[in-house]
Formats: C-alpha cells, structure tokens, sequence
C-alpha cells in the first residue's frame, strides 16, 4: 500500500530507514576502501596473501624478486623450507659456525677461529628445536633458573661445578650466583667495588658497563637490580654456551671476541668495562686488545680487571700485570685503586689511541646526565645543528605516543611475556626509551648503512651494535620474545636477500614470540607471504604495521 509523505513521519518508519541507509552506506565505504583504519586488527594475513599462495606446510607460493627494484609481486618464487642438518643445527649460528671459512684460516693466534666468517649466500634452512623445548622461565625468575631442556649442555655444569656458576636441579639449570671471581657471592662482589671506590654509584653516573669474558652473565644480572645496564660478551668457545645461558635468564649478552678486528660498539660509549678473570691477554701484539677497550671506554670511565688470590703469586700473571701498568701509563690511563679483597664491522685493531670527542667548536663533551634523567636529556653528542635537539625530541616523542597508544593495547601483543627485544634499526633509540618502564631490556641496532646514531643511544644509557641485517646476527637461535623494525626493509631490499633475512629473524626469535614491523604495504605484503610460508600468524594495523607472531611449527 502506497503510504503518503505526510503519513510516512507520521508513523515514524524515517528515522528507521534513515538508520538503515546510513549504514550501508557505511558498509559500502568500508567494502571499497580497503582501509583498516575504523577497524584496525580485523584484517589478518589472509586478505594479504598472494592468490597463488599454498596451502602445503613445507611449500609456498611467493610473489617477490627480494633483489629487484620492484618490491611487491614481480615474478612467482616458490619457498621450500627443511630443516638445518648437522650435529650443531640445535644452536647454529651461520657467521661462527662456518667450518669451511674456519679450516681454511692461516692463523688462529688471534682468536682468528672465534670470529665472523658469514657464509655466501645466507644459508636459508630453519633451525630445529631441542626435542623438548618449553616456553621460557619467566623474568625474574628466570635469571635463577631456567629449563634445562632450552638450553641442554651440561659440559658448563660440569667443568664449573665447584664455582658454582651453575647447577643442575631436576628439570632446570640454576644459578646461585657464584663464579671463578664470585666465592662468596656475586652481590657481595658488587658492594665490594663500590667501597673500593667511592667515585662508582651503581645505577647513577654508572649506568651501561661492558662485561668482558662474562661466564654466565650472573654479574650483569644482578646489576639489574641496580639500574645498571651491562653488555655482557664472550666469543663462543670450550664454555658451552655460556652467552646463550645468559640470553635464556633474560640478561643482555652478545658473542663476540677480542681478536684482530674492532668490537661493534662505537667510540667513548661505556662508563665501565669490568673483566674477572677473562683470560685476555690485554697487553699482547703491542696493547692492541686494551687500546680497543680505551677506544670504547667513555673518558673518565672505569676499567675494572680483577683475578681470585689464586693467581696473585703466578709469575706469569705479575708478569701480565706489570706489562699492564706500563702500557697503561703510556696510555695516560691512571690507577685510581689496587686492592685485594679478602673474601665494529670488520674493521681491523690498531695500536693507535682514539681521540677523545669533541664538538665542532673543540670542546670536550661532558660526562651524561645521571641516570635516569639521562634517558630523556639532550645527549652530548648529538649534533650540534640547529635542528639536531628538536629532531631528537619529536622522535622521542613519537615513540612514546606509537609505544603507548598502539603498541601496548592495540595489537595483540602479551607484553608480560616479553623480556628480550631487538630492535633492527633503532636509530635515536626512543622505542627502547619509550618501553623503559617494562621489565624487559632492548638491543638497540644501527645498521650499517643508516646514519650512525650508536653513540647517541649510549648517550642516553641503553645499549646496542652494529650489524649489517645483509648477515647473521651474533646470537643462539631462540634468543629474543620480540624483533622491531620502522621502515628497515623498505631500503634493505636494495642490498640483501629479504628472504635471507627474514630466515634470520625466525632463527633468533623464541616460537611464540613477535615481529613488529613498520613499513609501507608493498613491503608488508611482501614481507607477510614469507611469514605465513612459516606458518606465523600475521595481521596489519592501519596499512603500515605487520604484527607476526612466531608458533612451533617446523618443516
């Protein structure tokens, strides 16, 4: 029946339908759009994925060419994974696993054999898991105790068993907090050094140190408590897998090796280097091993270098003490205290002494800000052009707001579950900032073709290296809860094998961990079909943030 217009307000049915248009017109803007920005974690990797892309669990269908210019669908690339095969694929590590590059060196008195030898090309086999691999130890309990099964090597266990750096109980490896230096406990060690020297507060005007030769990284641990952030690093040699220890507890560490080529730190960036007992020979090949640690130790800063009484009468070691004195005093290095306590990238060493920094104007940059004003402070070598300090305070600020508007409500993320973060290109360092009161800790990496901002983030008291993402990274497989990176892959395409890279981030990411990844969507496209060839859960977030998880699934 016709209904007139007077009679249709009338009966009231105009708001109804009114309502109803609305709504598809609504419906329809959505639908035609695209747009992930009224409903931003809807939209999963299913609506990314290429319409070739298989179903199999071993082989996928990829559009990519990772090394043309164009990033997104260029040509069909079928991705076949299996496993990595050998007696050290549990725990490899591509760049100091590489026996073939290790037989071949002419020398090894340089600790030649415990340094980076990448394989050509980037192998891309994924890593399997211990037969019983369980979701981690939760911080902090994980820095007294973590499964066994993780990390199943007990030739550590056994070969330290009277020091106490770690013992077998049950189902986990325990740490009590001993080692060759720590006899009556590493927290008695710690207050030892302060009242040593009056001039060292913990967590203060002493907040990143360097650990060298670490063990266990129990050291570093408990300087935690502290607000001291220690970079805990030792090569990857006879102490089975003492760094991975230390990773699986939470603590950060890194491999690496005083050998013939420059530590991935930049210059004047720790405010304390500490060595118990870690067996480099600092005074060999003309003090080149200690002329490095006064390249990266910040003027003013402290060395710390002690040894248990045992050695104390070893006429080796007064030897290596007073070859020690004598180049530090040729070194213009002074001896604040001597006392006894009862209880880079592949750039080569020199013999050379690193300039103390200066602005451009000559003048000595000062010592940071106690911490934790530190952390927000204008750093003092941040540039000194007129825009460098707003820039520093925009990107601050933007990463607090991304960090606390999206990252932590808007995308899935279980932060609890969280301890260990990488940050692939961390430039100032304000996405570690910004998380800084979570109880977890971020490596914060300077690719090698970015700006170099390293110093800043030392600066500003966080940590981190550099690395070319082109590469393996220095690590154990299943090392970090969470991999970040902001408009990484939109260059590194131009340089590496994207795919390379991405095997890399499954290899050092734990199974149930995440990927947080800020690009364009050409790049999260192409980025996402990888990951889902993996069998990774994947969604977007307003059109310029993929969100992957890690599960357990293996070829």
């Amino acid at each position: 029946m016709a209904i007139s217009l007077p009679t249709f307000f009338q009966e009231r049915k105009f708001p109804f339908l009114f309502t109803l248009s609305l709504l598809l017109v609504c419906f329809l803007f959505l639908f035609f759009t695209d747009s992930l920005t009224l409903n931003p974690l809807v939209r999963t990797y299913s609506s990314l994925r290429s319409p070739s892309s298989s179903s199999s669990p071993t082989t996928h269908a990829v559009h990519l060419n990772p090394s043309s210019s164009d990033f997104s669908s260029s040509f069909a690339h079928t991705l076949t994974w299996k496993l990595c095969d050998g007696s050290v694929a549990v725990d490899f590590i591509p760049c100091l696993d590489n026996s073939k590059a290790i037989k071949a060196l002419q020398s090894r008195k340089h600790m030649e054999h415990r340094e980076r030898h990448c394989p050509r090309p980037s192998p891309r086999c994924l890593i399997p898991l211990p037969l019983a691999y369980k979701v981690p130890v939760p911080w902090p309990k994980s820095r007294d105790m973590i499964w066994y099964d993780n990390v199943p090597h007990p030739k550590l266990v056994e070969y330290k068993k009277d020091q106490h750096w770690v013992v077998k109980v049950g189902e986990y490896l325990n740490f009590p907090g001993g080692g060759t230096q720590f006899k009556d406990g590493v927290d008695r060690y710690i207050n030892f050094i302060q009242e040593t020297l009056s001039d060292i507060k913990w967590g203060e005007n002493i907040r990143v140190i360097l650990d060298v030769g670490c063990g266990v990284a129990s050291f570093g641990g408990y300087l935690l408590q502290k607000n001291v952030l220690a970079m805990s690093f030792a090569p990857k040699d006879e102490h089975e897998a003492q760094i991975q220890f230390a990773l699986e507890r939470g603590i950060p560490a890194t491999l690496s090796v005083i050998g013939t080529q420059r530590l991935t730190f930049p210059d004047n960036a720790y405010d304390l280097i500490h060595c118990a007992r870690c067996r480099v020979h600092w005074d060999a090949d003309g003090g080149k091993p200690l002329l490095e640690l006064n390249r990266i130790l910040r003027p003013g800063g402290y060395f710390i270098w002690s040894a248990t009484p045992v050695y104390r009468d070893d006429e080796r070691d007064k030897n290596v003490w007073n070859a020690m004195v004598l180049l530090t005093k040729s070194m213009c290095w002074k001896v604040v205290k001597k006392t006894s306590d009862s209880s880079g990238t592949y750039a080569p060493l020199t013999r050379c002494i690193s300039q103390l920094p200066v602005d451009n104007k000559g003048q000595y940059f000062n010592w940071p800000s106690p911490w934790p004003q530190r952390l927000t402070s204008k750093p003092p070598r941040l540039s000194v052009e007129p825009s460098a300090e707003e820039k520093f305070l925009e990107d601050t600020k933007q990463w607090s707001t991304v960090v606390s508007d999206v990252y932590l409500d808007k995308i899935g993320v279980n932060w609890s579950t969280v301890r260990n973060v990488l940050d692939m290109n961390a430039g100032y360092g304000g996405f570690a900032a910004a998380l800084i009161d979570l109880p977890l800790w971020v490596m914060n990496v300077v690719p090698i073709d970015e700006p170099d901002t390293l110093s800043i983030i030392f600066d500003r008291g966080l940590i981190g290296l550099y690395h070319d993402w082109c590469e393996s990274f220095n690590t154990y497989p299943r090392t970090y809860d969470l991999l970040h990176s902001s408009f990484l892959f939109t260059s590194l395409k131009k340089r590496c094998d994207v795919v390379a890279t991405v095997v890399e981030m499954d290899r050092i990411l734990r199974p149930g961990g995440y990927v947080l990844i800020r690009d364009n969507m050409e790049a999260i496209k192409v980025l996402g079909s990888i990951f889902h060839s993996l069998q990774w859960s994947v969604s977007v977030y307003q059109d310029q943030l993929l969100v992957g998880k890690k599960g357990f699934w293996r070829p």
